[in-house]
Parts: structure tokens; C-alpha cells; sequence
């Protein structure tokens, strides 16, 4: 609902008004004769009722499609809905339907719906419209969208479709398709409003309202020098409430940030969020502007990038989804599980060298896996903390040093609290539910804190490094995955529990 403006004269009014006046005739939002505890129940109530669910527009979508109305009423209808919950609502709906909707919406409509829906899906639809609706939605789409969407059809309707674009089409996607995946020019679009320095403020809305039709990217407008260089920005809003008699100069920010097409999208990406534009320009270089991340391209970098180094924490080398083969999971976790598996089996040596231990303090090997867990746990911990660290590129030595340090105490803190408590407890369990004489019960459970302690302190340690080192020799610290991270740390704990037990329950105590 509009919200009512109100005249100078009534809002002098408003605040000369008394108070008493004011509230006069109005109903009280609290009366002076609820109590305080009716309040609070009505309060409640009232929350329980505002707990709605979202409408199912998906299906009231599909059902307008599916009704027997006029095209030009169901356009309207469905134009009502945002693109992104009509994008939603392809997918409850037949192929007829779906064509049914194409014919019934304009391109642009068509395209602003596209830019919600993901690739392999979108890639799909299109291929249920005409040739020429196609090549009209790739044309409409922002570059890069196109881009990948051109990548997830066959190689001979990619051909056709691109045959059949316009030329300057045509170059803008070559240059986008140029970059790798792993360059942030391959997320730049070349929907953008780009003019000259040397105009003045009346041109420059002339030269606004001319790109305006084919580019509605237009919130930030950028600005180049007569050699095509890249010089600065103008905020849309400046100029629109600028006088004709004002110098552009004056509006344009010089200092605006910018990067470069060819740069690794891990190395920016951190950047450009400092900066919280709605857009960024892409130069190349020489400096001109070859096009721009806006800000939705930047959310869905963000996405997968995470997605990314969550996958490689877990050991794979990318992210899986639901659409993928058997047989290409198994070749994207097979490396590390190889890897890992002659890890294991040097841990399993290790063990091997304290047959001894073993042998005569049987009931140590209870507490083998307790102390490989916690071991396990505090490394991964450590692991996720660093890495999203290590996101920031202008961490300083003194502020890694910093980390590591913190890293450690924090390691140490939580080993002594468990230690503290899992010697009682241990040590009750043996006496009690294995009848093992009090000194060797707590002997036993004294060596289990112990080897918690030390191993969950250097198990932090190792978490903390090993990405750090890996960050250091340009290794992405995602691949420190977790699974590498844990079996390190169940050497550290099958070091430290034997040791420990060799030493004080044999040598010492001779047990």
C-alpha cells in the first residue's frame, strides 16, 4: 500500500497536537486495564498467528496456465508474480504448459524469468522453444548467462544458434567465452552504460537514454577518456539531479574500483566484496573497460566458491549434485581416497611398533578411538577456521602467527577441560565396571588425559599449518581437506597415546 504523504500544514499540526488530543477516539494498543501477564499471553497468541507459510505461488502459476482465459489476461496475471517464482513454477508444469507460457510472454519477460532459472534446467526449456525464440532469449540474456547456457547445448545447435546471432553478439560472447572459469572475466556481462569524459552533463543523459535501450544496467554509468581508458564512474542519481550548468568532472568518482578480466577470481573476490557496489568493471590491458560483475554475478561466484571448498574439505576435488554420474563421483574422490589410503596404512604401521604396549596393558586399546576422534575433531575445527581466514589475501605474517597462536590455546584449553573430566570419569568406569584396582584404573585414565591434551593441542596445530603452508606454495588450502587433515592427526594421537602408555604404565610403573 502507497504510503499518504501529508501537506506541511497537517504535519505542523501533527506535532503542535497534544498529546491527549491526539490519542483521542483512537484505540489503544495496550489498555490501562490489561495486566501485564494478559499482554504478554495476547503477545504470544499473536506470534502463533503471524506464523504463516508462503503461498504456493508455483502452483497458482501453472494453474493460471493451465485456466481458459485469454493470452492477454493470462500475461497479466502471471506478470504479476516475480520472475523468480514463475521461473519456480516451469518446473510443476508439463512441456505443453511450458510452451504454452513462451507463446503467451514477450522475450524480455521470457529473459528476466531465464536469469532465475540454473543452467542445465534453463538449457533444457530452451531447447523446447522455436529457433527464433532461441536465439531472441540467448540474444536478450547478459553475456556470461549466455555463455553457459550456450555450453550446455550440443555442439551442432551451438553452432546453428551462433550462426544465426548478430556480429557484435557474436564478438561480445567470443570474448566472454575467452576466459577460463577460473578468470573473473568469464562472470562479466557487457550490459553496461559507458560514456565519454569530455561531454557535459545535457550529453551525457542524451548518451544515458540511447545505450538505455539496449543496456538496462544503468545504476552506475561509466565513464572512459577520448583513448577509450577507463577514467572513473558516475552515480545515476548524481546525474539525474544534476544542472545543466554543473561540470561532469565534478560527479564522476575517479577512485572507483575496478579489476582485471584476466585475474584469478580467488585473488578479487574478497576485493570486490569490500567495496559492496552494485557493479565493478572489468578492464583489460589497456585499461578499457571490456564489460562488468554486478552484483547478482557476485553472489553466485560466492555460492561456488563455497561450494567448492566444501566439497574439497570432504575430500573431492568439486562439487557433486544429483544429476551426476556414478562413475564421475567415483573419479572425483578416487585420488584422495588413494592418497588416503596409504596414509592409513602408515598409520596402521605405526601401531604395528607399539605391539608391545599392546600386549600388556590390553585395556589401553578401549580409549584408542576416543583419543583418534577428539584428535580428529579439533584439527578439522581448526581446518574450516584458517581456511576462512586465509580468504582475506592482505593477511599480514604477524596476523597468521596470531592465528596459529590462538588456534593452539584454543586446542589447549579444550584439552585440558576434557582431560580434567575424563579422568574421573575413566578412572570410575575401570574400577567399577572392569574391577581394575584403583591405581591402575586411574593410571590408565591419567595416560587417556594426557594423550588428549597433547593430541588435541597439536592436532590444532596441524589444522592451522598445513593450509597456512599450503596457501604459502599457491596450493588452494580447501585441498588441506578434512579426510587429510584427520588421518595426519591419527598419526599425532597413535604417536602420543603409545608413547604415553609406554612410558609411564611400562617403564614407569611397570605395569
Amino acid at each position: 500500500m502507497e504510503k499518504k504523504q501529508l501537506d506541511p500544514t497537517q504535519e505542523e499540526l501533527i506535532q503542535t497536537q497534544p498529546a491527549e488530543e491526539a490519542s483521542a477516539g483512537e484505540e489503544k494498543v495496550f489498555p490501562e486495564d490489561m495486566e501485564p501477564q494478559n499482554r504478554m499471553e495476547n503477545g504470544a497468541e499473536s506470534n502463533e498467528d503471524e506464523d504463516i507459510e508462503k503461498p504456493n505461488y508455483e502452483e497458482e502459476i501453472a494453474s493460471i496456465i493451465r485456466g481458459n482465459i485469454s493470452p492477454k489476461v493470462m500475461e497479466e496475471r502471471i506478470m504479476d508474480y516475480h520472475s523468480s517464482d514463475i521461473a519456480d513454477s516451469l518446473d510443476v508444469m508439463n512441456e505443453t504448459e511450458r510452451k504454452r507460457l513462451y507463446r503467451i510472454l514477450d522475450i524480455e519477460d521470457l529473459s528476466d524469468i531465464f536469469e532465475y532459472v540454473d543452467e542445465d534446467r534453463a538449457a533444457k526449456y530452451l531447447m523446447e522453444m522455436d529457433i527464433r525464440k532461441q536465439i531472441s532469449m540467448i540474444s536478450n540474456m547478459d553475456t556470461d548467462k549466455a555463455v553457459d547456457l550456450l555450453r550446455l547445448l550440443s555442439q551442432e545447435r551451438r553452432e546453428i544458434l551462433v550462426g544465426l546471432m548478430d556480429k557484435d553478439l557474436r564478438r561480445e560472447m567470443a570474448m566472454v567465452a575467452s576466459f577460463s572459469e577460473e578468470q573473473i572475466g568469464s562472470r562479466m556481462t557487457t550490459n553496461f552504460i559507458e560514456i565519454k569524459r569530455n561531454l557535459d552533463v545535457r550529453g551525457a543523459m542524451k548518451s544515458l537514454i540511447e545505450q538505455a535501450a539496449e543496456n538496462d544496467n544503468i545504476s552506475t554509468i561509466y565513464v572512459v577518456d577520448e583513448n577509450e581508458v577507463f577514467y572513473g564512474a558516475i552515480n545515476l542519481k548524481d546525474l539525474i539531479i544534476a544542472r545543466q550548468t554543473d561540470r561532469l568532472e565534478d560527479l564522476i568518482i575517479t577512485s572507483y574500483p575496478y579489476v582485471y578480466a584476466k585475474e584469478s577470481i580467488d585473488n578479487c573476490i574478497e576485493w570486490i566484496k569490500d567495496y559492496s557496489e552494485d557493479s565493478i568493471p572489468a578492464l583489460d590491458e589497456e585499461n578499457r573497460v571490456l564489460g562488468v560483475i554486478t552484483s547478482q554475478d557476485l553472489v553466485k561466484v560466492i555460492d561456488e566458491e563455497l561450494g567448492e571448498d566444501y566439497a574439497k574439505l570432504a575430500g573431492l576435488t568439486a562439487e557433486e549434485d544429483l544429476s551426476e554420474t556414478v562413475p564421475t563421483s567415483i573419479k572425483k574422490r578416487m585420488p584422495w581416497l588413494i592418497i588416503l589410503l596409504f596414509l592409513g596404512l602408515f598409520v596402521s604401521t605405526v601401531v604395528g611398533m607399539f605391539e608391545k604396549v599392546v600386549a600388556e596393558v590390553t585395556v589401553a586399546m578401549l580409549f584408542q578411538s576416543l583419543i583418534l576422534d577428539m584428535a580428529g575433531n579439533v584439527g578439522t575445527q581448526s581446518l574450516a577456521v584458517t581456511i576462512r581466514v586465509l580468504m582475506d589475501e592482505n593477511l599480514t605474517l604477524g596476523q597468521k602467527m596470531r592465528l596459529i597462536w590462538k588456534e593452539f590455546r584454543v586446542g589447549s584449553g579444550n584439552g585440558i577441560l576434557l582431560a580434567s573430566f575424563s579422568i574421573p570419569a575413566i578412572g570410575l568406569y575401570l574400577h567399577f565396571a572392569k574391577a581394575e584396582p584403583w591405581l591402575y584404573a586411574f593410571a590408565i585414565s591419567g595416560c587417556v588425559g594426557a594423550a588428549l591434551l597433547i593430541a588435541m593441542a597439536i592436532s590444532s596445530l596441524v589444522g592451522t599449518i598445513i593450509p597456512i603452508v599450503f596457501k604459502k606454495a599457491h596450493i588452494d588450502p580447501a585441498a588441506a581437506s578434512g579426510p587429510l587433515i584427520t588421518t595426519v592427526n591419527d598419526l599425532v594421537a597413535v604417536v602420543t597415546y603409545y608413547s604415553l602408555a609406554w612410558i609411564f604404565l611400562i617403564q614407569m610403573l611397570h605395569y
